[in-house]
């Protein structure tokens, strides 16, 4: 029952942080305050009363559209708090059952909670840079580097809470269990390796990229993106989440060359960018939700 109340609870949370990022992917390119003002229609300026505001609902109620104006509110909008809600809600849901039994040492229970709330937040960032290089191609540096610091910290920290607890397998800190019972700073160092190696991966493929076509093809916000995954999942899980973007980038690619008329506009096509960031993160949160029994399924086809 503890189980199921908390789930819910991190659901309804991650909805109303999710309709707060909403403000924030609305705002941070306009270089707007994300305090003031107040929530409005962004086509007449129209003031949200309390009811149009409630994540998912209103959006629900209002039929997608502005109340004074009549306007298209985007798809974008639920889609954000949808996403964090049922992220949040299976982080809480994964969450350990054996966090509950008595005497748990204070040690474990601070760390377990450390991981926790450090899977909520990396979960909200995948989100937000998933839709700011989708519809902006832009990572921010203030997004990326502390997610990469932040995933460092927690990741170094909490597998302290898995010796403790026996089994937090379910969480984005989940790869490298060999070190749990050796030295802290060996976890570090390895997760310090992992985010170097993400980073420069990316860079010596911008790098073959510049020496083929003699223009840059990859940004450096997507090489700090790699770091940041490197910092949460771990070299394996970063990597796999880095193959399953490239696959999903391959597919809207051909998907865009096979549309009508995309032979006629050849120039177009060439000189088009795809949001490399975006599936990345897709990518990182299918790797962090299922990464483990995927390399493993993978270690076992291939008989490793």
């Amino acid at each position: 029952m503890i189980r199921i109340i908390g789930t819910i609870f991190a659901g309804l949370l991650g909805l109303a942080f999710g309709s707060f990022l909403n403000v924030c992917l609305s705002r941070w390119p306009e270089g707007e305050s994300i305090v003031q003002p107040r929530s409005h229609c962004r086509n007449c300026d129209h003031t949200l009363a309390w009811w149009e505001n409630v994540p998912l609902v209103s959006w629900l109620l209002l039929r997608g559209r502005c109340r004074n104006c009549r306007a298209w509110i985007e798809w974008r909008y639920p889609v954000v708090e949808l996403g964090v809600g049922v992220l949040w809600a299976a982080t809480a849901w994964r969450f350990p059952t054996n966090f509950f039994i008595p005497n748990l040492p204070s040690v474990a229970l601070y760390y377990a909670l450390l991981t926790m709330l450090g899977s909520m937040v990396f979960y909200w960032l995948l989100v937000a840079l998933a839709i700011l290089d989708a519809e902006h191609l832009w990572l921010p540096n203030w997004l990326t580097l502390p997610g990469t610091a932040a995933g460092f910290l927690v990741s170094t920290f909490g597998f302290v809470a898995a010796v403790e607890l026996g089994s937090i397998t379910h969480s984005p800190v989940h790869y490298n269990f060999q070190y749990l019972h050796g030295e802290q700073w060996q976890v570090a160092w390895s997760r310090l390796l992992a985010i170097l190696a993400g980073a420069a991966l990316i860079l010596f493929i911008r790098w073959v990229y510049w020496l083929v076509r003699h223009r840059e093809g990859i940004g450096l916000g997507d090489a700090k993106l790699m770091a940041m995954l490197a910092a949460w999942l771990g070299l394996p899980g970063a990597l796999l989440a880095f193959g399953i973007g490239v696959v999903l980038g391959a597919v809207v690619a051909v998907i865009l060359l096979v549309m009508p008329g995309a032979q006629n506009r050849s120039e177009w096509w060439a000189a088009s960018k795809l949001p490399l960031g975006t599936f990345l993160c897709i990518g990182g949160v299918v790797s962090s939700l299922w990464g483990q029994s995927l390399i493993a399924a993978y270690l076992r086809w291939t008989g490793l």
